[in-house]
């Protein structure tokens, strides 16, 4: 449900966002590929960090945040989709 959610969610965003002058130069078929990236990346990345996790043994990796896996949780799906967002505008000469 959370994936489902969160793909919907980063598509409809993503779209819309692309339609503000803001944003003028992301087109919405960049906005589509990159939620794409996102929605396959940002999972991974989660998914990453728990493996190095499991593989240490350790339930939480920090002790700020009880209950929520430390600080490194917060920022896992970053991990994979920075760099995708880099080189991708990059790509794109957004940069």
């Amino acid at each position: 449900e959370g994936l489902i959610g969160g793909i919907v969610t980063t598509t409809a965003l993503l779209t819309v966002l692309s339609t503000f002058p803001y944003f003028d130069p992301l087109t919405v078929t960049h906005a589509a590929f990159f939620a794409a990236g996102i929605c396959v990346l940002a999972p991974l990345g989660d998914a990453a960090e728990s493996v190095v996790k499991r593989s240490i043994g350790v339930k939480d990796m920090g002790s700020i945040m009880p209950g929520h896996g430390g600080i490194l949780d917060r920022i896992d799906a970053l991990l994979f989709v920075a760099p995708f967002a880099y080189y991708l505008f990059e790509l794109l000469n957004y940069l």
